[in-house]
């Protein structure tokens, strides 16, 4: 019997008309509705045509995690008084139920994904509803991009809901070609905010560690809000391990604590979610709280202030998930949790000084993740570049680059990017293109079985109890008891039936096996010991295990999971497998080299033929006749990393640059650019052939760089010859002196005794460019510094007369210095003269 009652009170049933109104105008629609309004759960009744009027419509809601689609399946089955299967159904990663009569099926986005590069026209479905939208999962932009495009060609009866639990809908509704917004306001209540910050600074999060005193400080949090409110507490914090700490710290209140999170067994996600008639429960949750499933009984909220988000180091090749501070929109998405059904109170653990400087909104996955498993469903889809897919955020550039190096190097996708069989087989398996080249090439070495264990350990990671070992974490999860070890077994045998066709057999040692899979999945983090629990990844990052693991004394791992410290070039290895070398050779055979190694090493050329896996050197030995264009390559990098001093300089040498910077500066072309880099970049034409002549170090010492230089003059034009007249090396001044010029500042300087420029009324110029005239003294020393000769004589020389004759009694200090000879003699010596 449907539960009408129950139906009634949802307040969304307000919106539904204008959204049906929306579909039928346009087809399209964003719905914007608080959580709890049952979005989720009415609005998919209704357009199936369960409740109420209207014909009986196939319907099929998208949502992110595997725990909120079971959640809304369950909860509208039971809205219509029936079960799952019947006639709403939900299909999961490894679950599907679902029966003959099924209109309403909630499937996790990945699902839906792989469900429209099977069928693209979704032949059966009516209409398609993507929840929780605003939280930007990659999936979800992925599946709204390929429904679109299924609209636009072959489908543009379908109809395309994009639920979001916050107003910022703009976005999406200019997505989906100006789609109508329609908003539905939830029954809230009043929420108090208490800020809550640690007594103590704790440490910022990094990667996956918090600080555990921040943790503790959260206990007492919650134990706070136990002893001040009434109700049900819902505690948030980033993860299963944080989750875990924190329950351990509340032994002994007088409260049931709940654990929920994706891993949860089902049991303790329906426990949650069906609420409890007798005694307070504190519910510790990761962000699958925050809108996707509605706790009941909640009256306060303790918000840690931290989530997870996906993080991809490319340039390291490592990729995992990480702490962040929580963003606005989600600190406001957590306290709302505690005035759905009274006014309630939010705990934050931070300062409130600190709350305006968080980001508005979390970060866009597609501009944060590894895009390998986006790039692959793309390139089945038949757009290898994502460019025509409608998406919100484009995929940044240089992570669509790494992401097919990673596809062309298990062979999904061929050189011009398109996908092949294989990668078709491979995007099918429900898994990341890494671990799906691991399962088929690991199947056919190992057995389809063990390939899927060890897959399996690999997709979702174990436990930090299970160890760093990833062999000895196999063996735990065979005889575990525990949930994780539950969905392990549940994810075998879906990996098992995938893998059949690719099924050689195998034999051999657990320990082998486990080493080459992960091998497979990671070629580029295959590792060769360095001493003292350090290892060299392929990649060219460093890799250290935990003091007292037993995996220390292997010669060659391969990391399976590994992150970063902050401030370390180091990667951390959280787990990892023994391989020797000929499995790490095999297993990244493509990315040994072999042939000669010419470089420069910060001394000098080194040559040598040596192999190499990656960044791991494997043998060497000295390479007597090398070949000379890589001799020269190696020399032209000694020049860019230890500058072009390396090269014989005279003071004429380092003159002629200055002048010849000065009338690029001045003149522009012909005249040519002396900058370090642009010498660099031209060695061809002004180092040869001594460069290709020198063989070592020793040898850049002996090339004059004034003669080389000389080259660069532009003598087909004829301007070369001009170089004395438009930039002199001297200047001849009134007395006869030729006055060495210093192009090496912004304006040209001439250091000149004063009294050898009376009579001088101009300041002499070069290149049209007035010098900058340092007068001295007798002695050598400044005296005054001007670009107007003229100005000095009429109202500076006075002054410079007065402080100077004194001292200088010997030399000549005529009142009028521009009517006189100039000299470069005392009074004496012009008497004798």
């Amino acid at each position: 019997m449907i539960r009408t009652d129950a139906l009634d009170q949802l307040p969304v049933r307000t919106a539904v008309p204008a959204l049906r109104r929306a579909l039928d105008d346009r087809g399209v629609a964003v719905l914007c509705a608080p959580p709890g309004t049952g979005k989720t759960t009415l609005v998919p009744l209704v357009l199936a045509g369960l409740t109420g009027d209207g014909p009986v419509r196939r319907v099929v809601v998208a949502e992110p995690r595997r725990i909120a689609a079971r959640a809304a399946a369950r909860r509208m089955a039971w809205l219509l008084g029936e079960r799952a299967g019947e006639r709403v159904g939900f299909t999961v990663r490894g679950e599907r139920v679902v029966g003959p009569d099924t209109v309403v099926e909630v499937v996790t986005t990945g699902v839906l994904l792989q469900r429209l590069q099977r069928d693209q026209e979704l032949s059966g479905i009516d209409a398609v509803i993507i929840d929780e939208c605003h939280e930007r999962h990659l999936d979800a932009d992925t599946v709204a991009a390929f429904l679109l495009d299924v609209r636009a060609a072959i489908r543009p009866d379908l109809r395309l809901v994009a639920a979001s639990a916050t107003t910022d809908a703009q976005g999406w509704a200019r997505l989906l070609g100006d789609a109508p917004v329609v908003e539905a306001q939830g029954v809230s209540y009043p929420v108090e905010v208490v800020w809550a910050p640690p007594v103590r600074p704790v440490k910022p999060p990094h990667g996956m560690r918090v600080d555990p005193a921040l943790l503790a400080h959260v206990a007492s949090v919650v134990r706070r809000a136990l002893a001040e409110r009434d109700g049900d507490v819902l505690c948030f914090l980033p993860g299963v391990g944080e989750i875990g700490r924190v329950a351990g710290q509340l032994s002994g209140i007088a409260a049931e604590v709940l654990q929920v999170h994706g891993r949860a067994p089902a049991a303790v996600q329906d426990a949650v979610l069906a609420g409890s008639a007798e005694g307070r429960r504190v519910v510790l949750a990761t962000s699958v709280a925050e809108s996707s499933l509605t706790v009941p009984g909640v009256r306060t909220v303790v918000d840690s202030g931290l989530a997870r988000e996906p993080r991809t180091d490319h340039a390291r090749g490592l990729s995992a998930l990480t702490t962040v501070r929580a963003s606005q929109a989600s600190g406001r998405q957590r306290a709302g949790r505690a005035g759905r059904e009274a006014p309630g109170a939010v705990y934050r653990c931070w300062e409130q000084a600190e709350d305006g400087r968080l980001a508005r909104f979390p970060s866009p996955e597609i501009k944060v993740a590894d895009l390998a498993a986006f790039a692959l469903q793309a390139a089945c889809w038949g757009d290898p570049r994502a460019t025509g897919l409608a998406l919100l955020d484009a995929p940044p550039a240089g992570a669509m680059g790494a992401a097919h190096e990673v596809l062309t190097a298990v062979g999904a996708v061929g050189p011009d990017g398109r996908v092949t069989e294989r990668g078709v087989r491979m995007s099918r398996l429900g898994l990341h293109p890494r671990l799906a080249r691991a399962l088929l090439d690991g199947a056919a070495s190992v057995g389809g079985r063990r390939a899927a264990e060890v897959v399996a350990l690999l997709s979702e990671e174990p436990p930090r109890e299970y160890g760093d070992d990833l062999a000895a974490a196999l063996r735990t999860a065979r005889q575990g008891k525990d949930s994780y070890a539950a969905r392990w077994r549940q994810e075998v045998r879906r990996l098992s039936s995938s893998s059949k066709g690719a099924d050689g057999g195998g034999s051999g040692p657990d320990d082998a096996a486990v080493g080459l899979v992960a091998a497979l999945a990671f070629p580029e983090r295959v590792a060769r010991a360095r001493g003292e629990g350090t290892f060299l990844m392929a990649s060219g990052t460093g890799a250290e295990l935990r003091d007292g693991s037993r995996l220390r004394s292997a010669a060659w791992l391969a990391v399976a999971v590994a992150d970063r410290p902050a401030q370390s070039a180091s990667a951390r290895v959280r787990l990892a497998a023994v391989i020797d070398e000929d499995t790490a050779r095999l297993a990244a055979g493509h990315l040994r080299f072999a042939g000669e190694d010419v470089r420069w090493d910060g001394r000098d050329v080194v040559a040598r033929r040596v192999e190499r896996l990656g960044a791991i050197e494997l043998s060497a030995r000295p390479l007597k006749q090398p070949e000379p264009a890589l001799v020269r390559e190696a020399l032209v990098e000694g020049l860019r990393r230890e500058g072009l001093g390396l090269l014989r300089w005279t003071r004429d040498s380092g003159a002629l640059r200055e002048r010849l910077a000065f009338l690029h500066r001045e003149l522009g072309a012909p005249w040519p650019d002396v900058s370090d880099e642009a010498l660099l970049n031209r060695t061809e034409e002004w180092l040869e052939p001594e460069l290709s002549r020198a063989r070592r170090r020793s040898a850049l010492a002996g090339i004059d760089a004034g003669q080389a230089l000389r080259r660069l003059l532009p003598w087909a034009t004829g301007e070369g010859a001009r170089l004395d007249e438009l930039a002199p090396e001297r200047i001849e001044v009134p007395s006869g002196s030729r006055i060495r010029v210093e192009y090496g500042g912004a304006q040209p300087v001439l250091a000149v005794k004063l009294q050898e420029l009376f009579g001088l009324q101009e300041t002499p110029r070069v290149a049209g460019v007035p010098v900058l005239v340092h007068l001295l003294s007798p002695a050598g020393r400044p005296a005054a510094v001007t670009a107007d000769l003229a100005s000095f004589w009429r109202e500076g020389y006075k002054a410079v007369r007065a402080e100077l004759r004194g001292r200088y009694p010997k030399h000549p200090w005529p009142e009028d210095p521009t009517t006189v000879e100039a000299t470069r003699f005392t009074k004496a010596r012009l008497k004798r003269e």
